[in-house]
Protein backbone atom coordinates (compact mmCIF):
# COMPACT_ATOMS: atom_id res chain seq x y z
CA UNK A 1 0.00 0.00 0.00
CA UNK A 2 1.27 3.06 -1.12
CA UNK A 3 -0.47 6.67 -0.38
CA UNK A 4 -0.51 9.10 -3.44
CA UNK A 5 -1.82 12.60 -2.51
CA UNK A 6 -2.59 13.87 0.71
CA UNK A 7 -5.15 16.46 1.74
CA UNK A 8 -5.21 17.93 5.21
CA UNK A 9 -7.76 20.71 6.35
CA UNK A 10 -7.65 22.68 9.85
CA UNK A 11 -5.69 19.85 11.72
CA UNK A 12 -3.02 21.23 14.51
CA UNK A 13 -1.09 23.66 12.48
CA UNK A 14 -1.90 22.94 9.32
CA UNK A 15 -5.02 25.21 7.89
CA UNK A 16 -4.47 24.10 4.33
CA UNK A 17 -2.63 21.80 2.48
CA UNK A 18 -2.47 19.20 -0.35
CA UNK A 19 0.44 17.29 -0.35
CA UNK A 20 1.74 14.88 -3.50
CA UNK A 21 3.34 11.57 -1.21
CA UNK A 22 3.51 9.75 -4.70
CA UNK A 23 7.29 7.72 -3.70
CA UNK A 24 9.05 5.52 -1.50
CA UNK A 25 10.57 7.90 0.59
CA UNK A 26 9.16 11.09 1.47
CA UNK A 27 11.57 13.34 3.62
CA UNK A 28 10.08 16.62 5.66
CA UNK A 29 12.49 19.12 6.64
CA UNK A 30 11.96 22.24 8.69
CA UNK A 31 12.65 23.79 12.47
CA UNK A 32 10.77 22.50 15.05
CA UNK A 33 7.36 23.28 15.44
CA UNK A 34 6.72 24.22 11.80
CA UNK A 35 4.47 20.99 11.06
CA UNK A 36 6.34 17.87 10.35
CA UNK A 37 5.33 16.05 13.08
CA UNK A 38 1.60 17.12 12.70
CA UNK A 39 2.23 15.53 9.33
CA UNK A 40 2.97 12.20 10.85
CA UNK A 41 0.14 12.75 12.86
CA UNK A 42 -2.38 13.25 9.99
CA UNK A 43 -1.22 10.13 8.57
CA UNK A 44 -1.46 8.07 11.36
CA UNK A 45 -4.97 9.39 12.23
CA UNK A 46 -6.21 8.44 8.86
CA UNK A 47 -4.63 5.12 9.01
CA UNK A 48 -6.05 4.30 12.85
CA UNK A 49 -8.78 7.14 13.64
CA UNK A 50 -6.50 7.83 16.63
CA UNK A 51 -3.86 9.76 17.29
CA UNK A 52 -0.20 9.00 18.43
CA UNK A 53 0.15 12.15 20.29
CA UNK A 54 -3.29 12.29 22.09
CA UNK A 55 -6.09 10.65 23.26
CA UNK A 56 -7.97 13.78 23.01
CA UNK A 57 -8.64 14.22 18.98
CA UNK A 58 -10.13 17.29 19.85
CA UNK A 59 -6.47 18.72 20.70
CA UNK A 60 -5.80 18.10 17.10
CA UNK A 61 -7.92 20.45 15.97
CA UNK A 62 -6.79 23.49 14.52
CA UNK A 63 -7.07 26.37 17.35
CA UNK A 64 -10.60 28.63 16.60
CA UNK A 65 -11.75 25.64 14.27
CA UNK A 66 -14.66 23.43 14.76
CA UNK A 67 -12.85 20.37 13.63
CA UNK A 68 -10.59 19.13 11.06
CA UNK A 69 -10.99 16.65 7.52
CA UNK A 70 -7.97 14.53 5.96
CA UNK A 71 -8.86 12.49 3.03
CA UNK A 72 -6.27 10.69 0.70
CA UNK A 73 -6.09 8.62 -2.54
CA UNK A 74 -3.56 5.16 -2.23
CA UNK A 75 -2.55 2.59 -4.17
CA UNK A 76 -3.55 -0.88 -2.26
CA UNK A 77 -1.67 -4.15 -2.52
CA UNK A 78 -2.59 -4.71 -6.25
CA UNK A 79 -1.76 -1.33 -7.34
CA UNK A 80 -5.69 -0.25 -7.26
CA UNK A 81 -6.29 3.25 -6.68
CA UNK A 82 -8.81 4.04 -3.76
CA UNK A 83 -9.61 6.91 -1.47
CA UNK A 84 -9.90 7.35 2.71
CA UNK A 85 -11.46 9.99 4.36
CA UNK A 86 -11.96 11.03 7.96
CA UNK A 87 -13.72 13.88 8.95
CA UNK A 88 -13.68 14.82 12.96
CA UNK A 89 -16.48 17.53 14.34
CA UNK A 90 -15.47 17.53 17.97
CA UNK A 91 -17.39 15.22 19.02
CA UNK A 92 -17.74 12.28 16.21
CA UNK A 93 -15.79 10.60 13.67
CA UNK A 94 -16.93 9.99 10.19
CA UNK A 95 -14.93 7.43 8.09
CA UNK A 96 -15.32 6.74 4.47
CA UNK A 97 -13.50 3.89 2.06
CA UNK A 98 -14.14 4.46 -1.18
CA UNK A 99 -17.08 6.13 -0.29
CA UNK A 100 -18.88 3.84 2.25
CA UNK A 101 -18.76 4.68 5.56
CA UNK A 102 -16.89 2.32 8.04
CA UNK A 103 -18.41 1.59 11.26
CA UNK A 104 -15.39 -0.08 13.15
CA UNK A 105 -12.01 0.91 13.38
CA UNK A 106 -11.35 -2.56 13.16
CA UNK A 107 -11.63 -2.11 9.66
CA UNK A 108 -8.67 -0.15 9.10
CA UNK A 109 -6.07 -1.78 11.11
CA UNK A 110 -5.68 -4.28 9.08
CA UNK A 111 -6.04 -2.52 5.58
CA UNK A 112 -3.90 0.30 6.41
CA UNK A 113 -0.71 -1.00 8.78
CA UNK A 114 0.91 2.17 9.66
CA UNK A 115 3.66 2.28 12.40
CA UNK A 116 5.49 5.00 13.93
CA UNK A 117 8.60 5.32 15.55
CA UNK A 118 9.06 8.04 18.01
CA UNK A 119 10.63 9.45 20.80
CA UNK A 120 7.93 8.17 23.49
CA UNK A 121 9.05 4.81 21.73
CA UNK A 122 11.55 4.54 24.81
CA UNK A 123 8.89 3.79 27.50
CA UNK A 124 9.09 0.52 25.92
CA UNK A 125 11.74 0.47 27.99
CA UNK A 126 11.66 3.00 30.83
CA UNK A 127 8.40 2.99 31.37
CA UNK A 128 5.22 1.17 33.35
CA UNK A 129 4.44 -2.10 32.65
CA UNK A 130 1.46 -1.20 31.16
CA UNK A 131 3.29 0.30 28.29
CA UNK A 132 5.05 -2.55 26.94
CA UNK A 133 1.47 -4.55 27.28
CA UNK A 134 -0.01 -2.05 25.17
CA UNK A 135 2.86 -2.19 22.97
CA UNK A 136 2.91 -6.05 22.50
CA UNK A 137 -0.80 -6.12 22.46
CA UNK A 138 -1.14 -3.78 19.57
CA UNK A 139 1.32 -5.10 17.33
CA UNK A 140 -0.43 -8.83 17.75
CA UNK A 141 -3.51 -6.83 16.94
CA UNK A 142 -2.04 -5.51 13.67
CA UNK A 143 -1.79 -8.64 12.20
CA UNK A 144 -4.27 -10.67 13.70
CA UNK A 145 -7.76 -8.66 14.11
CA UNK A 146 -9.69 -11.60 16.09
CA UNK A 147 -6.93 -11.25 18.63
CA UNK A 148 -8.26 -7.54 18.91
CA UNK A 149 -11.71 -9.02 19.10
CA UNK A 150 -10.30 -11.35 22.59
CA UNK A 151 -8.51 -8.22 24.01
CA UNK A 152 -12.06 -6.38 23.61
CA UNK A 153 -14.07 -8.98 25.19
CA UNK A 154 -11.54 -9.80 28.03
CA UNK A 155 -11.95 -5.84 29.10
CA UNK A 156 -15.52 -6.45 28.75
CA UNK A 157 -15.84 -8.88 31.06
CA UNK A 158 -12.93 -7.25 33.56
CA UNK A 159 -14.71 -4.47 33.59
CA UNK A 160 -18.03 -5.95 34.64
CA UNK A 161 -16.00 -8.32 37.33
CA UNK A 162 -14.81 -4.94 38.94
CA UNK A 163 -18.10 -3.58 38.97
CA UNK A 164 -19.13 -6.51 41.19
CA UNK A 165 -16.19 -6.22 43.26
CA UNK A 166 -17.07 -2.38 44.19
CA UNK A 167 -20.78 -3.74 44.62
CA UNK A 168 -18.81 -5.85 47.14
CA UNK A 169 -21.11 -9.09 45.46
CA UNK A 170 -18.89 -11.99 45.49
CA UNK A 171 -21.64 -13.81 43.75
CA UNK A 172 -21.80 -11.53 41.29
CA UNK A 173 -18.17 -11.90 40.51
CA UNK A 174 -18.36 -15.52 40.29
CA UNK A 175 -20.46 -15.52 37.21
CA UNK A 176 -17.86 -13.40 35.00
CA UNK A 177 -14.74 -15.81 36.21
CA UNK A 178 -15.53 -18.31 33.48
CA UNK A 179 -15.81 -15.98 31.04
CA UNK A 180 -12.78 -14.01 32.40
CA UNK A 181 -10.31 -16.92 32.50
CA UNK A 182 -11.51 -18.41 29.04
CA UNK A 183 -10.99 -15.32 26.83
CA UNK A 184 -7.58 -14.59 29.23
CA UNK A 185 -5.88 -17.84 28.36
CA UNK A 186 -6.51 -17.04 24.69
CA UNK A 187 -4.86 -14.17 24.82
CA UNK A 188 -1.95 -15.40 27.39
CA UNK A 189 -1.27 -18.25 24.76
CA UNK A 190 -1.42 -15.81 22.03
CA UNK A 191 1.27 -13.69 23.52
CA UNK A 192 3.26 -16.43 24.10
CA UNK A 193 3.57 -17.47 20.34
CA UNK A 194 4.28 -13.66 19.67
CA UNK A 195 7.00 -13.34 22.38
CA UNK A 196 8.49 -16.76 20.53
CA UNK A 197 8.36 -15.06 17.34
CA UNK A 198 9.60 -11.64 18.44
CA UNK A 199 12.48 -13.74 19.98
CA UNK A 200 13.68 -14.93 17.06
CA UNK A 201 14.92 -11.67 15.44
CA UNK A 202 14.77 -9.24 17.80
CA UNK A 203 18.40 -9.60 19.65
CA UNK A 204 19.82 -10.10 15.90
CA UNK A 205 18.67 -6.82 14.81
CA UNK A 206 19.92 -5.59 17.84
CA UNK A 207 23.24 -6.93 17.45
CA UNK A 208 23.43 -5.92 13.83
CA UNK A 209 23.20 -2.36 14.63
CA UNK A 210 24.83 -1.87 17.70
CA UNK A 211 27.55 -4.05 16.13
CA UNK A 212 27.69 -6.28 19.27
CA UNK A 213 25.08 -6.90 21.79
CA UNK A 214 23.17 -10.26 21.11
CA UNK A 215 22.27 -11.34 24.70
CA UNK A 216 18.63 -9.24 24.80
CA UNK A 217 15.07 -10.84 24.67
CA UNK A 218 12.02 -10.33 26.08
CA UNK A 219 11.08 -12.67 29.29
CA UNK A 220 6.90 -12.89 29.36
CA UNK A 221 5.91 -13.31 33.04
CA UNK A 222 2.45 -14.08 33.30
CA UNK A 223 -0.24 -13.31 35.81
CA UNK A 224 -1.78 -17.02 35.86
CA UNK A 225 1.65 -18.73 35.74
CA UNK A 226 1.80 -22.61 35.75
CA UNK A 227 -2.22 -22.27 34.78
CA UNK A 228 -3.05 -24.17 31.56
CA UNK A 229 -6.66 -24.49 31.68
CA UNK A 230 -9.95 -22.54 32.04
CA UNK A 231 -10.79 -24.91 35.04
CA UNK A 232 -7.58 -23.98 37.06
CA UNK A 233 -7.72 -19.87 36.61
CA UNK A 234 -11.42 -19.92 37.55
CA UNK A 235 -10.13 -22.09 41.08
CA UNK A 236 -7.68 -19.62 41.30
CA UNK A 237 -10.02 -16.61 40.98
CA UNK A 238 -12.63 -17.86 43.35
CA UNK A 239 -9.79 -18.58 46.06
CA UNK A 240 -8.82 -14.67 45.07
CA UNK A 241 -12.34 -12.72 46.07
CA UNK A 242 -11.38 -12.16 49.37
CA UNK A 243 -8.35 -10.52 48.23
CA UNK A 244 -9.62 -8.91 44.96
CA UNK A 245 -12.44 -7.37 47.48
CA UNK A 246 -9.94 -6.07 49.80
CA UNK A 247 -7.91 -4.26 47.40
CA UNK A 248 -11.42 -2.92 45.28
CA UNK A 249 -9.87 -4.73 42.04
CA UNK A 250 -9.54 -7.98 39.91
CA UNK A 251 -5.94 -8.40 41.46
CA UNK A 252 -4.66 -11.03 38.99
CA UNK A 253 -5.64 -11.49 34.73
CA UNK A 254 -3.73 -10.86 31.64
CA UNK A 255 -3.93 -7.40 32.82
CA UNK A 256 -1.22 -7.82 35.05
CA UNK A 257 1.40 -9.57 33.15
CA UNK A 258 4.58 -7.93 32.31
CA UNK A 259 7.28 -8.20 29.65
CA UNK A 260 10.46 -7.59 30.85
CA UNK A 261 13.98 -6.85 28.65
CA UNK A 262 16.37 -8.43 29.84
CA UNK A 263 20.00 -9.69 29.05
CA UNK A 264 22.74 -11.85 30.58
CA UNK A 265 23.03 -8.88 32.88
CA UNK A 266 19.39 -9.29 34.38
CA UNK A 267 16.76 -6.68 33.11
CA UNK A 268 18.35 -4.14 30.76
CA UNK A 269 16.48 -1.07 31.57
CA UNK A 270 19.32 -1.30 34.39
CA UNK A 271 22.31 -1.97 32.68
CA UNK A 272 21.61 -0.60 29.31
CA UNK A 273 23.07 3.09 29.01
CA UNK A 274 20.12 6.01 27.84
CA UNK A 275 21.47 5.10 24.02
CA UNK A 276 21.18 1.49 24.32
CA UNK A 277 17.21 1.89 25.23
CA UNK A 278 17.01 4.62 22.82
CA UNK A 279 17.89 2.22 19.75
CA UNK A 280 16.80 -1.08 21.54
CA UNK A 281 12.71 1.13 21.13
CA UNK A 282 13.71 1.32 17.49
CA UNK A 283 14.41 -2.05 17.60
CA UNK A 284 10.79 -2.95 18.98
CA UNK A 285 9.42 -1.34 16.25
CA UNK A 286 11.13 -3.05 13.51
CA UNK A 287 10.50 -6.26 14.70
CA UNK A 288 6.43 -5.30 14.99
CA UNK A 289 7.01 -4.29 10.77
CA UNK A 290 8.54 -7.50 10.04
CA UNK A 291 6.69 -9.47 12.23
CA UNK A 292 3.47 -7.97 10.80
CA UNK A 293 4.77 -8.57 6.93
CA UNK A 294 5.75 -12.21 7.69
CA UNK A 295 2.14 -12.94 9.24
CA UNK A 296 -0.04 -11.26 6.27
CA UNK A 297 2.22 -10.54 3.42
CA UNK A 298 1.33 -7.07 3.61
CA UNK A 299 4.52 -4.66 3.51
CA UNK A 300 3.81 -1.31 6.19
CA UNK A 301 3.80 2.16 5.73
CA UNK A 302 6.52 3.45 8.39
CA UNK A 303 6.85 6.97 10.05
CA UNK A 304 9.88 8.10 11.68
CA UNK A 305 9.25 11.35 13.69
CA UNK A 306 12.86 12.54 14.32
CA UNK A 307 13.93 9.67 15.78
CA UNK A 308 16.92 9.18 13.49
CA UNK A 309 18.36 12.34 15.19
CA UNK A 310 19.93 10.61 18.08
CA UNK A 311 21.68 7.98 15.65
CA UNK A 312 25.50 8.25 14.68
CA UNK A 313 26.03 8.43 11.06
CA UNK A 314 27.23 4.53 11.13
CA UNK A 315 24.28 3.11 13.28
CA UNK A 316 22.10 5.05 11.18
CA UNK A 317 23.50 3.74 8.11
CA UNK A 318 23.00 0.54 9.50
CA UNK A 319 19.38 1.05 11.32
CA UNK A 320 18.19 1.60 7.64
CA UNK A 321 19.23 -1.41 6.36
CA UNK A 322 17.09 -3.01 8.49
CA UNK A 323 14.24 -1.32 7.11
CA UNK A 324 14.70 -1.41 4.08
CA UNK A 325 11.47 -3.77 3.46
CA UNK A 326 8.11 -1.00 3.61
CA UNK A 327 5.77 0.30 0.68
CA UNK A 328 6.46 3.71 2.30
CA UNK A 329 8.27 5.70 4.82
CA UNK A 330 7.75 9.51 5.69
CA UNK A 331 10.86 10.82 7.66
CA UNK A 332 11.26 13.94 9.32
CA UNK A 333 14.81 15.70 9.95
CA UNK A 334 15.82 19.35 11.15
CA UNK A 335 17.54 21.52 8.04
CA UNK A 336 20.71 20.68 6.16
CA UNK A 337 20.72 17.21 7.72
CA UNK A 338 21.73 14.13 5.37
CA UNK A 339 19.27 12.08 5.25
CA UNK A 340 20.50 8.55 3.81
CA UNK A 341 23.91 7.32 2.57
CA UNK A 342 24.72 7.72 -0.97
CA UNK A 343 23.13 4.06 -1.88
CA UNK A 344 19.58 5.16 -0.47
CA UNK A 345 16.86 5.80 -3.26
CA UNK A 346 16.14 9.21 -3.97
CA UNK A 347 13.53 10.51 -1.99
CA UNK A 348 10.69 13.31 -2.59
CA UNK A 349 11.67 16.33 -0.06
CA UNK A 350 9.76 18.74 1.33
CA UNK A 351 10.49 21.55 3.42
CA UNK A 352 7.84 22.46 6.48
CA UNK A 353 7.08 25.94 7.47
CA UNK A 354 3.65 26.75 9.57
CA UNK A 355 1.95 24.05 8.13
CA UNK A 356 3.05 24.45 4.71
CA UNK A 357 4.72 22.15 2.42
CA UNK A 358 6.78 23.08 0.19
CA UNK A 359 8.75 21.43 -2.83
Amino acid sequence: MRFEKIRINNFRNISSATVDVNAEDIVLTGENAQGKTNFLEAIYTLCYASSFKTNNLKEAIKHGEDGFYIEATFLNEYDERQYISLSYDGNKRTINLDGKKVTDRKELIYNFPCIVFCHEDIDFLKGEPETRRKFFDQMMSLSNPSFLDTIRLYKNVLAKRNAAIKMNDPSLMGLYDERLAKYGLEIMNEREEAIKKFNNVFPIIFSNVSNGKDDLYIQYQKSWNNMDNVEEIVSYLSESKERDLKMMTTTSGIHRDRFVVKDSMGSFNQSGSTGQLRLCSLIFRIVESLLFEEATGKKPILLFDDVLLELDSTKRSLFLKEIDSYDQAFFTFLPNEIYFDKHHKKPICYNVKDGKYYL
